[in-house]
């Protein structure tokens, strides 16, 4: 499992570390202590682009899993974001994450790794602006990058279209690409190193070709958001998947760890420790998927692992209520979920994502036989991932271990297609849907099937008086539901004009279709 030191990206968050000399100038410089660089070198400026920019999509999954219904307030008509009301704040953290804690690194680590001839720095940077980019734009709409990461130079950066922004992260994606096909004899320092201290490439530890991988696994993603277009081909999603993972082994996740003094915030974002869903349970949405509800008599082997027991039905946004609280504190029963464990992963994307990526565009090509073989791995490879036991600390739970013979059952089930003819989109995009647990990709995913009740067939609207009333009054069904999120509020404050431009203070900001989400 791969291990992602966010205590390396708190360190060095700072980017650069010159600063202004005074009177004693020349003194210090016949003083320069040469184990003290002025100025971080490429590898220590990576892992904290890495780490930081993972975080942006862990940020985001506070927000949007409660619009794809994964999870609900536990509060009966609570206003909250699973009756879609939003605010500026509780997008900050994505603005923030892309622009300044991972993004205003990445340019001066490019620079510096140019100069002196460490072209892997370069692909890496190159890749990993283009997932931040993916994200953001994915979640915000039209956002800035030509007038970016400037610093000082420029506080108010104009705003670029999604379309610009979409050929900028596939131009950066094979730009990245071409850097990590040089031969290792070009670079000047290795792309990881473990000693003195872990720094470089904490992602995958200096495998070039798993960085290629991630960066078609990301293109394939990307694309594939294109359905809406006319010139969209799915052929060329494939072309790109061809190319990706080839394994769990390759999945990129961010590892969380034990909060070691100074540093706080290490654990999950969804765990006991940081209490973020403490007022959150699991939608009635998910957990019809696995106890036998949608598909009547079949009880998925994730349902215990994924949600709990305790959660017998699940409840739908807007109602409230639901199993009592069995543990202390504050606790509710959603912390009973392998995704909970205060030192599990989140994952960015997954090989088993890939699998139902591979799965739509072969569908949408006609390829079924390729369709059905890639559908029925990605249910296999998720749970192979999630079935290895274990346990968590807080609360106590021990996860039961998927067998082989579980899965074959499973695979062999009416939940299941079991041939060209049972397959459907449906059957991709809700096996795709339970093995995203959480992921804000979901979202995506849903926005390009406009929430269609006939593919993710347990959606419930909101239900009660304090749902967002834009949303909720719009005669067009596809409207009802949000297509982004509100503009930071570090925007709306200090670039307001570009906010105007964007019309993102608007009460229907939310339902603007994104430029992909539309012919």
């Amino acid at each position: 499992m791969k291990k992602y030191l966010l205590f390396l990206g708190l360190l060095i968050g700072g980017g650069t570390l010159t600063g202004t000399l005074t009177s004693c100038e020349k003194f210090l410089d016949v003083n320069t202590d040469p184990n003290t660089p002025s100025e971080a070198t490429p590898n220590y400026l990576l892992p904290n682009i890495i780490a930081q920019g993972f975080q942006t999509q862990m940020f985001t999954a506070l927000r949007v899993p409660y619009i794809t219904q994964y999870v609900v307030s536990r509060t009966a008509n609570s206003g909250g974001n699973d009756q879609f009301n939003f605010t500026n704040a509780q997008s900050t953290n994505t603005f923030n994450y892309t622009y300044f804690y991972s993004g205003s690194n990445i340019n001066p680590m490019i620079r510096q790794a140019q100069e002196e001839g460490s072209p892997y720095y370069v692909g890496a940077g190159k890749i990993m602006m283009a997932l931040i980019l993916s994200h953001a734009t994915d979640m915000l709409g039209d956002i800035p990058y030509s007038e970016a990461f400037k610093g000082a130079e420029n506080y108010t950066p104009k705003y670029d279209s999604q379309e610009q922004i979409y050929a900028t992260i596939f131009q950066l994606i094979d730009e990245g690409v071409v850097e990590m096909q040089k031969p290792a004899s070009a670079n000047l320092r290795p792309l990881y190193s473990a000693a003195p201290t872990p720094s470089g490439d904490i992602l995958y530890r200096g495998d070039v070709q798993k960085w290629i991988r991630l960066a078609y696994a990301l293109k394939a993603r990307q694309y594939n958001h294109l359905t809406k277009k006319a010139n969209y081909d799915p052929s060329v999603t494939l072309s790109h998947v061809d190319k990706a993972f080839t394994g769990t082994a390759d999945d990129a996740q961010l590892q969380y760890q034990v909060a070691v003094a100074p540093l706080t915030g290490t654990t999950n974002i969804f765990g006991t420790t940081r209490a973020n869903f403490g007022t959150a349970t699991f939608s009635a949405n998910i957990v019809k998927y696995l106890n036998g509800t949608t598909y009547p008599g079949v009880i998925d082997p994730r349902y215990v692992i994924m949600t709990s027991a305790a959660s017998s039905t699940g409840i739908d946004p807007g109602r409230g209520g639901g199993p009592a609280t069995t543990l202390t504190g504050n606790v509710t029963d959603f912390y009973s979920s392998w995704y909970a464990r205060d030192l599990g992963y989140f994952e960015v994307i997954t090989y088993h994502e890939l699998k139902f990526i591979e799965a739509e565009a072969a569908f949408k090509a006609g390829n079924k036989s390729r369709a059905l073989a890639a559908y029925r791995e990605g249910i296999r490879a998720h749970m192979n991932k999630i079935g290895v036991g274990g346990s968590n600390a807080s609360p106590a739970v021990t996860f039961p271990v998927i067998t082989p013979v579980q899965i074959d059952q499973y695979l062999a089930s009416s939940a299941v297609a079991q041939n060209e003819g049972e397959l459907t989109e449906r059957r991709i995009m809700e096996q795709k849907y339970i093995a995203m647990f959480l992921n804000p990709e979901t979202w995506s995913d849903m926005r390009r099937y406009d929430f269609r009740s006939d593919i993710y067939v347990n959606l419930a609207y909101p239900f009660g008086t304090a749902v967002n009333q834009v949303l909720a009054g719009q005669t067009d069904a596809k409207l009802r539901w949000p297509r982004r999120l509100l503009p930071g509020a570090t925007e709306v404050q200090y670039n307001p004009v570009e906010i105007n431009k964007v019309g993102g203070n608007a009460p229907d900001y939310i339902i603007k279709p994104m430029w992909w989400d539309q012919p």
